[in-house]
Order: C-alpha cells, then sequence, then structure tokens
C-alpha cells in the first residue's frame, strides 16, 4: 500500500472568519495546536467549548485529539472551534464500563506497532494492534525494536513476519542504527506516522532516532527487562523535512474497535482456509471439512492463532453492539432535549461556545 501525499485541507470557505491549525496535544480544557497546516509553527494553546466537545463538519460534536485538523479564532483567547472532517482514525474501545470509543490519534498515514525483541515479542498484542492499525484507514508497519539484545533476531522476526500478514516488519537496533533506513524513508513531506506499542518497547527511542533528535523523553528499563512509561501523553512532532511524528503512552491493554475488514486483514490466513470448508457456516470444532481444523492438525496454522482470531472477533462484536446501544440512547437525549427547548423548558445558555 503506498504512502498518501500531503494531505488536502477541506474547504474553508464556511469559516472565512477562523484560520487552519493541527492538534499537537490535548490537556484539561485546552489543545496545544500548531498554527497552518505545516511543521515547523510553534504550538499555541487553545481553549476548548465547555464540556470539552467541538462541532465538526457532520454534525457530531467530538472531543478533539492529537492529528486533528481543527479551525481556530482569536478575539480575547485563541479558541478551537471545529473539527474538520477525520481521513484516519486509530480508535479504541474506552476504559471501564462505558460504551464509548477514544480516537488516539486522527488523520494518520502510517501505523507504527512497535515490539521489543527483548524480552520476547508478544504475537497476541501485534495481532491486537494489527487489527487496530488496519481499521484506522491507515498503514499498518511493524517494528522490532532491540535487536541488539538478542542473540537471533532473525528467528523472531520470522515468528512476527507470520501473523503481520500484509504490512511490511522491520527489525532494528537504534544505539547501532541497524533497520532504520526503511522507516526513515516513509518521512515524507506531509506523512503523519503514529508509534504504538507496550511501555519498554523503545518508541520515544525510536522516535528521537527518526526525528534526528531528542523530541521525546525516554527511560531505562527495569530490572526485569520491562520498561517504564515515560511518555504520558500523546504528542504530535513536526519534523523539519515537513512530516510530522505521534507518540504515545505505552499500553499495558487496549480495547479493540474493528470492523470485519480489519480482522479479515490480520487473519487473512484463518480466513482464506475458512473459505475452504465444506459449509458456509462452519465453526471451526468439530464439524466434517472443516479445513481450518485439517490445517491445525497438519500443523499449517498455529492452534494460538485460531485462539487469538476468535478472541478479536468476540470482542470486537461485543463493542459494536454497545456502541449501537450507546448511539441509540445519544439519539433519544439529543430529541428529548429539542423538545424541552421548543417547549420553552430550557433556555439555551447565551454564553455557551
Amino acid at each position: 500500500m503506498p504512502v498518501p501525499d500531503s494531505r488536502a485541507l477541506p474547504s474553508l470557505e464556511p469559516h472565512a472568519a477562523a484560520s487552519p491549525a493541527r492538534v499537537a496535544r490535548v490537556d484539561a480544557g485546552a489543545v496545544l495546536v500548531v498554527p497552518g497546516v505545516e511543521p515547523g509553527e510553534e504550538p499555541r494553546r487553545a481553549v476548548l467549548p465547555r464540556g470539552g466537545l467541538v462541532p465538526s463538519d457532520d454534525g457530531e460534536d467530538l472531543a478533539p485529539t492529537v492529528g486533528d485538523d481543527v479551525l481556530v479564532v482569536e478575539d480575547d483567547e485563541l479558541r478551537l472551534v471545529r473539527v474538520l472532517p477525520r481521513r484516519s482514525a486509530l480508535v479504541r474501545d474506552s476504559a471501564g464500563r462505558t460504551s464509548r470509543t477514544q480516537a488516539l490519534a486522527a488523520n494518520v498515514d502510517v501505523v507504527l506497532v512497535v515490539e521489543h525483541l527483548d524480552p520476547a515479542p508478544h504475537l497476541g498484542r501485534v495481532e491486537r494492534l494489527l487489527t487496530l492499525a488496519w481499521g484506522s484507514g491507515a498503514r499498518p508497519v511493524v517494528v522490532l525494536t532491540k535487536a541488539d539484545l538478542v542473540p537471533d533476531a532473525e528467528a523472531l522476526h520470522r515468528d512476527v513476519a507470520a501473523v503481520a500478514l500484509g504490512a511490511d516488519v522491520h527489525t532494528v537496533s537504534v544505539p547501532t542504527d541497524v533497520g532504520l533506513a526503511p522507516l526513515r524513508a516513509l518521512l515524507e513531506p506531509g506523512v503523519t506516522l503514529v508509534a504504538v506499542g507496550p511501555s519498554g518497547a523503545g518508541k520515544s527511542t525510536l522516535v528521537n532516532a527518526l526525528a534526528g533528535t531528542e523530541v521525546m523523553a525516554t527511560g531505562e528499563r527495569r530490572a526485569d527487562g520491562r520498561g517504564r512509561h515515560t511518555t504520558t501523553h500523546r504528542e504530535l512532532v513536526g519534523l523539519p523535512g515537513g512530516a510530522w511524528l505521534i507518540d504515545t503512552p505505552g499500553v499495558r491493554g487496549i480495547g479493540l474497535v474493528a470492523d470485519d475488514d480489519a480482522l479479515d486483514a490480520t487473519f487473512a490466513d484463518v480466513v482464506e482456509l475458512a473459505h475452504r470448508c465444506r459449509f458456509r457456516d462452519c465453526r471451526h470444532t468439530e464439524e466434517p471439512g472443516c479445513a481450518v481444523r485439517e490445517a491445525i492438525d497438519s500443523g499449517e496454522l498455529p492452534a494460538r492463532r485460531l485462539d487469538s482470531w476468535r478472541r478479536l472477533a468476540r470482542e470486537a462484536a461485543y463493542q459494536a453492539r454497545r456502541g449501537d446501544a450507546r448511539l441509540a440512547a445519544d439519539e433519544r437525549a439529543r430529541w428529548k432535549k429539542i423538545v424541552r427547548e421548543h417547549r420553552g423548558d430550557i433556555r439555551p445558555d447565551p454564553y455557551r461556545r
């Protein structure tokens, strides 16, 4: 999949009094924005409307996220007034019991799924993050770090490549500058990359190496080989050549938001085998003529792979059901409010922005 060219900014005609900007960081009640649409400008603080939600062109109020293209106006202070359409979004299930989702980054071209080789890579986590990446609309690229710390990096590379179907997999050692050239080639003007992965995977170190300078703090590993949290927020960094990089905090667990296409892309081998089953509704358990079970019995497909596909498919379906219920409840609440305001029960707040 080719890396998209520089981003085209949507028309500003309906908002002639506003100026374009891009969200670099989100804090409580305010965001840091980079004026214009090209790297190089110093970020400025822009306040959010009451409640933290901003109107968007599709009529939905959104919580802005890092990478969003936005419109700002300046009177007595710089204010964020609109979120422009997102051409891609890396979305996770929110923490806790709420059915709402959280956009981790927007308008991303490449998702760097960063996984360490020391300790050994966690294949299930790679599959989960790849599914999120495929669902975002961006291009996934797997980066295996700390190759200098293991005796057989190539064997571990093959293990990960076997589950990262359709994605490029690069093994790198940042201290020795090995394997970074293909990643630097992705840094074309206007392209945005986001790094996701566990704490200790070396995301911030990788971002600094690609940026050519220290733009994110890094930390030492713990005695057990696991990483410490050094990045505590998501931040967009503009590079001199015109590319953008987003570093993210390490993930212990990340709720899955995905559709069938994203799951099919991650588990293309399981899907292809399922198409060979005798029955179209085969559950891949005890049915006769099941190509998936035959592949597992012959060693062609690891049983772990089928288990992972089932687990992520169940999780994605559960989140979809929760999301549908939440959208229906939001719509009912919206119409109730409209009816009450029409009857005069609620007066619109004249000071609300």
